[in-house]
């Protein structure tokens, strides 16, 4: 990757031996993007299993790529940041809720705690993201949420992982914030049952066999948590087929008052053997047919911009900041543990925004 655009590729010898050349280093720095002194630290790195993901787990859902990596190790190093922070600050962010089993029942779990972690519906999907993300705040669960810029390179091939103890990261989808809904529940399914995890959820593809028993569960708490009481329709349908028109009305109704998409109300269908498998495989292909023509539309928008010399959208989408971050944040302020400089990095604001978080 660092001899990418050079007539004579950098050799392993050249990097692996007692010296190095700072130009090579640079170019090792702008994928990892450490900073030259990392690598002038006499210290090693930490190993332990407190120091990443990486080494309390070998194998994940999805074959990370190393934009995924670099999201991964940049979150887990602003957790392990932030739990010295609220220590110093004499603040208890740990985990509250109990440690559940997948042999406990995924529909009990998710009907259970829609009593405290549900917030009032809107039809507005990010207002009801950001509800969500405030309400597992209650409950000291701790949501991130990371935005690609639309013109990097390569882009990180996951949209969701749960780090021990009570983190949860999320990816904005800029096409569907359902998507990020379903992808946020299905990351609480990890951290109720404490398995952590980093994956691409195959979303156009949940009715796939393959998955192991804990993807099973944490796909089917998700599924019951957003459906509530609607899952009494989906359990009344009869069988979808041509005469009725598949239900298409009443899938789509459901969707639009529970935030599911319809491909994953559908996906229940099929579980519930309410559709063929023909049946269902042609109304997934439309559904994939369509979301490929967003995505190719939204190529060809890129390329337009950037032959017009557009660096940036007209807009940059801001991540939502969780209440625990922005408490937690604020305390160690007021304690003298952080300054303004650190709070500002800490919640991505400009200096000019300062004083609506801080007297």
């Amino acid at each position: 990757m660092i001899s990418v655009g050079l007539k004579t590729p950098i050799d392993q010898k050249e990097i692996f031996s007692t010296e190095i050349d700072i130009s090579h280093l640079k170019r090792i720095d702008k994928i990892f993007n450490k900073g030259i002194y990392y690598y002038l630290d006499p210290k090693s790195p930490d190993i332990s299993k407190d120091a990443s993901i990486f080494y309390r787990k070998e194998t994940f859902a999805t074959e990370l790529n190393i934009a995924a990596r670099k999201i991964v190790n940049q979150f887990e190093d602003f957790k392990i940041s932030l739990s010295a922070i609220s220590k110093l600050a004499e603040l208890n962010i740990e985990r509250r809720m109990p440690v559940y089993s997948i042999q406990d029942n995924a529909k009990e779990v998710a009907l259970q705690l829609r009593e405290t972690l549900y917030p009032s519906f809107t039809t507005n999907k990010r207002d009801f993201l950001k509800e969500l993300i405030g309400n597992f705040a209650k409950d000291n669960i701790l949501v991130f949420e990371f935005v690609e810029t639309w013109n990097k390179k390569e882009k990180a091939n996951i949209n969701g992982f749960f780090l021990h103890p009570n983190v949860i990261v999320l990816k904005r989808q800029q096409t569907s914030f359902r998507r990020e809904i379903f992808t946020l529940i299905h990351e609480l399914g990890h951290f109720l049952l404490n398995e952590e995890e980093i994956e691409q959820l195959d979303y156009q593809n949940l009715a796939k066999e393959d998955v192991s028993s804990v993807e099973k569960w944490c796909n089917d708490f998700a599924y019951f948590f957003l459906a509530g009481d609607f899952d009494t329709m989906i359990h009344d349908i009869v069988k979808a087929n041509s005469s009725n028109d598949y239900h298409f009305e009443t899938i789509g109704t459901i969707s639009n008052k529970t935030h599911l998409s319809q491909i994953a109300l559908f996906t229940k269908l099929l579980y519930q053997k309410k559709i063929s498998n023909e049946d269902y495989n042609n109304i997934k292909r439309d559904f994939d047919e369509r979301y490929s023509s967003r995505l190719e539309e939204e190529r060809k928008q890129k390329e337009t911009n950037k032959a017009l010399g557009l660096k940036h959208p007209a807009s940059t989408p801001k991540p939502i900041n969780s209440p625990l971050l922005i408490s937690t944040i604020q305390t160690a302020f007021y304690e003298g543990v952080i300054n303004e400089y650190d709070v500002c990095k800490s919640l991505k604001i400009s200096p000019s925004k300062l004083n609506l978080f801080i007297q």
